[in-house]
């Protein structure tokens, strides 16, 4: 056994945030009984914004502790980005760190977002209690799976343009995305309305799930977001549209971030879906030049 000398401060520290948000998450999720229940929230009274945080944190109302639970997910998601970033830019990448930082994912981006898909459909769960649970416990493991697949195939070599299957906090995200804007279509709409949103969600959020669960561990490619539109020097117009699209996105965030989860899930497999078919079309009909 070689012990360990030195490790970096920096890099860890951000990973260990990851970590500490997805375990508070899993806490908030923990307070949710029922999240479908019918709910009349009372009006938040005119406070500083420290006492508003604090009213919404302390709330009964399910939506809130599941926007929180979803939010603190995302909060993870910006750890875990930082940590390697931060590692790269100190020249202080070791295996010490992708271990940690794999082991972190496990908790925010596996066992959370499980939970809380769990918390999120307590009509689904009293008439199919083993499937959700199955589903769930499904999504923790191939999650796990995934960034234990990942740290073995990992190259130095790789230039982390794409990802082997669907990454996990992409995976989380989808769920998150789907908490945060139940909390927002709660206190938009009416309850009634309200109800029957819920009543689809709880419906079709568990099987989604359990394809973003196989999307993980599948091999269909997936772009690096981050590497492929912010990393290195780009063109003037690349920057000005970067610029306008998150304007547009900050405009109408809590529908747009869970439409481009859900895109960014699924397109990827409709796209190797598509590539699929049209090789297989090619191979058994070839064009006239490829026959002679």
């Amino acid at each position: 056994m070689k012990p360990i000398r030195a490790i970096a401060v920096l890099p860890t520290l951000c990973t260990l945030g990851n970590l500490v948000c997805g375990f508070f998450a899993i806490v908030v999720a923990s307070r949710i009984a029922r999240a479908g229940d019918i709910f009349v929230p009372a009006p938040m009274l005119e406070a500083p914004m420290l006492e508003k945080a604090k009213q919404l944190i302390g709330s009964g109302d399910p939506t809130h502790n599941l926007m929180l639970c979803g939010g603190l997910i995302f909060l993870a998601m910006l750890f875990d980005t930082f940590d390697g970033q931060v590692a790269r830019l100190t020249r202080a990448a070791s295996d010490f760190g992708g271990q940690l930082d794999s082991l972190c994912d496990v908790v925010s981006f596996g066992v959370a977002p499980a939970i809380l898909l769990v918390k999120m459909c307590p009509e689904f769960t009293n008439v199919h209690r083993e499937a959700i649970w199955s589903i769930a416990a499904l999504f923790a493991c191939c999650a796990a799976l995934r960034l234990a697949r990942f740290n073995v195939e990992i190259d130095e070599t790789d230039d982390h343009s794409r990802f082997a299957g669907l990454p996990s906090p992409a995976a989380a995200a989808v769920i998150a995305s789907a908490a945060i804007l139940t909390y927002t279509l709660r206190n938009e709409i009416n309850h009634d309305d309200f109800a029957g949103f819920d009543w689809w969600l709880q419906r079709t959020l568990p099987p989604f799930a359990l394809l973003i669960a196989l999307l993980m561990v599948s091999r269909i490619p997936y772009p690096h977001v981050v590497t492929q539109l912010l990393r290195g020097q780009r063109s003037f117009s690349h920057v000005v549209g970067i610029v306008f699209a998150l304007m547009v996105l900050l405009s109408v965030r809590w529908y747009a971030v869970p439409a481009l989860c859900v895109l960014y899930a699924v397109f990827p497999l409709l796209r190797y879906g598509w590539l699929g078919i049209r090789q297989r079309r090619a191979t058994r009909h070839p064009s006239p030049h490829e026959a002679t």
